[in-house]
């Protein structure tokens, strides 16, 4: 969790127009959600097809993405949005320097001169590739490892400041396994033609970018080769990623010698003052024995190896900031391939999506004020202060937690900080250098801006007041050093219903379910339950309410198990179980919650539909998401999120409200016997 990349993805979605009548809608006007629904499948067989399918056959997957739905609706309406203010500040020439938009205008002018960036090619890291080149022995490797976590990527291990887990008070220094090129460790290992395909393309592709590096094509195609039994064999020592879910399991704390000892050729002085890090005390750990291995590698791997290693973890990082050939050689591998993606996206897009990446704090700033809906905290609050009660009183009538438990989960729930819309206060990027000469030295300058501001977090209290994301970022996350929920604001819209407000099933079941909900409930899983109300790592169970709880959730990674992605290829129950049970219970608490509206208490029809069947058709609306075949296989191999149709299928499988509404029965596919459906909260 640590890992924002780790968080769940999840919707966040308000409406403009919060002053209006949430039932009032046209007489004429279709409803927008039922007008995706497909009537030839059988709501109790595929629900996700049942309530999307209409949508799906209607609108394709374009060439350019890897999926299409509600997501990329909203995400195309919100970029569409940044787009204006990067190429409105853009046409700003006299802005004065150091102004919001002076950066937010060159950084993106930089990006959309696509004749400057043919013309340099790689001529930007020309003295960064020859410093690696100059490499004579390990302590230059590692200083020049150092640099690249600086600007580029993270060779060789991860490393970050954060808060301990221990000690949420404190900002710490972290190191884990990581270093590998290709998703995860599966990839290096898995025995299906569909990963035997990726792990060919992939040294083809090495091989390509060595050639474009500069290497003659016989020395490209064994550095290629060297690469990939390099990574193969620090992919042998990582841990399985559902091995990593556990932070007990993950957290080791060794002092700066310590560390020193396990790990001799690693010159950890030399890393740490590359990195602008001064008088590290103690590193938390978070894999011992990958680093005992790496330090192995260090020797019986040739430092010429390693060079090429980290040539191509420098330019792997800054690939889509220089000139086209480059781009197109990594979007051929990592998109097509990997993700079956057809096409790149046009350059207004992925150059638009950068520049909020990189001035993400400016670019909201100006979004609040020009974009942003009034009203949009204190609406989000309600719904969420409206799940908490209701996960408060589901708490207190658990049959599987102790009393002295529940009174603990209380205590927590009551303290979760729900920060809302956006910060109260934003970074000062007032040091970060931009402008229109280079849009590759732009971004590292970014990228140095940042890493530079999370090593300056070390040594000083941690600042909970601050945010992970921006108000334009469409995402949600659950912080548990923090006990917090973060729901950033976006553009609020929901398509369909521009101009209305939906009615409280949708709201209750995207908002209330698919977000604060779901957040909610990583803070009291197999990992939440690990850190007390402060954020501290602390299990507040007792060892017979963990059994108790396991036991529960062995049935979902046995559901979980069950299900086939694509061609053969099964979820992992055990990786996913965590988003599964956050899934199920969020869906849950979100109708226990709606069932207190006015829309569910009198029995509302709209557009023909029940409150309670248009409840669970607003979940399924939520993750309206078709993905190509590889995306889901690339997700399944990789991701704790489970693809999007068994998001849908499999909490509602679970829910005897949904086989009541829709008249689920025996020999339905979605049917499961009693004994088998899932309720943990």
């Amino acid at each position: 969790m640590k890992n924002i990349l780790g968080f769940s993805l999840t919707v966040i979605i308000l409406l403009i127009g919060i002053s209006c009548n949430p039932n009032k809608k046209s007489a004429t006007a279709p409803d927008a959600m039922v007008s995706h629904i497909d009537s030839t499948v059988k709501p109790g067989d595929d629900f996700f097809l049942f309530a999307n399918g209409k949508w799906f056959k209607e609108n394709p997957i374009p060439a350019s993405e890897n999926s299409n739905g509600l997501w990329q609706l909203i995400q195309d309406t919100i970029n569409a949005q940044i787009r204006n203010i990067c190429e409105s500040s853009a046409k700003l020439a006299n802005e004065p320097k150091g102004s919001n938009k002076q950066k937010i205008g060159d950084f993106f002018y930089s990006g959309m001169d696509s004749s400057a960036l043919n013309n340099r090619g790689l001529a930007d890291l020309k003295g960064d590739l020859e410093m690696i080149d100059g490499i004579k022995d390990l302590k230059g490797l590692v200083k020049a490892a150092s640099y690249i976590h600086t600007v580029s990527g993270s060779p060789l291990f991860g490393f970050y400041i954060g808060q301990d887990d221990k000690i949420s008070d404190k900002n710490a220094i972290f190191v884990s396994q990581g270093g590998l090129s290709l998703p995860n460790r599966n990839f290096y290992f898995d025995t299906d033609k569909r990963a035997k395909d990726i792990r060919q393309k992939f040294v083809s592709h090495l091989e390509n970018m060595f050639v474009r590096m500069g290497y003659e094509n016989a020395k490209a195609k064994v550095a290629a080769e060297k690469m990939m039994k390099l990574e193969t064999a620090i992919a042998k020592t990582s841990r399985k990623k559902e091995d990593t879910r556990d932070p007990l399991k993950n957290y080791t704390k060794v002092d700066f010698a310590g560390l020193g000892k396990i790990t001799p050729n690693i010159d950890w002085t030399l890393f740490t003052e590359g990195v602008g890090l001064k008088n590290a005390d103690t590193i938390i750990v978070g894999q011992p024995e990958f680093l005992t291995a790496l330090n192995s590698y260090l020797k019986t791997y040739p430092l010429s190896d390693w060079k090429d290693y980290l040539k191509y973890h420098l330019v792997h990082g800054l690939s889509s900031y220089v000139d086209d050939k480059t781009f197109l050689e990594f979007f051929d591998f990592y998109s097509k391939t990997l993700r079956g993606v057809q096409e790149p996206k046009p350059r207004w897009k992925r150059v638009v999506t950068q520049t909020d990446g990189s001035l993400g704090e400016l670019i909201g700033q100006v979004y609040v004020t020009e974009y942003l809906p009034k009203g949009t905290k204190e609406k989000l609050l309600e719904i969420g202060n409206a799940i908490k009660t209701v996960y408060a009183n589901r708490i207190k009538s658990l049959n599987w937690m102790s009393e002295t438990t529940k009174q603990k989960a209380l205590v927590k729930l009551d303290k979760i900080i729900m920060k809302v819309g956006y910060p109260d206060k934003w970074k000062d990027l007032s040091k970060m250098e931009i402008d229109r000469s280079s849009f590759v030295k732009n971004v590292i300058a970014a990228n140095k801006w940042e890493f530079k501001y999370m090593i300056s977090k070390f040594g000083k209290p941690v600042d909970r007041s601050l945010w992970d994301m921006q108000p334009q970022t469409y995402n949600a996350y659950y912080n548990p050093s923090n006990n917090e929920i973060v729901v950033p604001g976006c553009n609020i819209i929901v398509p369909g219903y521009e101009r209305v407000l939906a009615d409280d099933a949708l709201l209750y079941s995207i908002i209330g379910g698919s977000t604060f909900g779901h957040e909610i409930t990583h803070g009291f899983d197999d990992q939440g339950s690990k850190y007390d109300e402060f954020g501290n790592l602390n299990n507040w169970w007792t060892p017979q309410d963990s059994i108790q709880f396991y036991s529960k959730t062995k049935l979902i990674v046995e559901q979980f198990n069950e299900y086939v992605a694509v061609d053969s290829l099964r979820i992992n129950g055990e990786m996913t179980q965590g988003e599964n049970i956050a899934d199920l219970a969020g869906i849950s608490m979100g109708f226990e919650a709606f069932k207190q509206t006015s829309q569910y208490k009198d029995k509302q029809l709209i557009a023909k539909y029940t409150a309670e069947q248009r409840f669970f058709l607003a979940y399924a609306f939520a993750w309206m998401i078709n993905m190509r075949p590889e995306s889901i296989a690339n997700q399944v191999k990789s991701d704790e999120h489970s693809p999007a149709k068994f998001r849908v299928i499999g909490p509602l499988s679970d829910m005897p409200e949904f086989y009541t509404a829709f008249n689920v029965k025996e020999g339905d596919k979605m049917f499961r016997a009693e004994s088998k459906r899932v309720k943990i909260w």
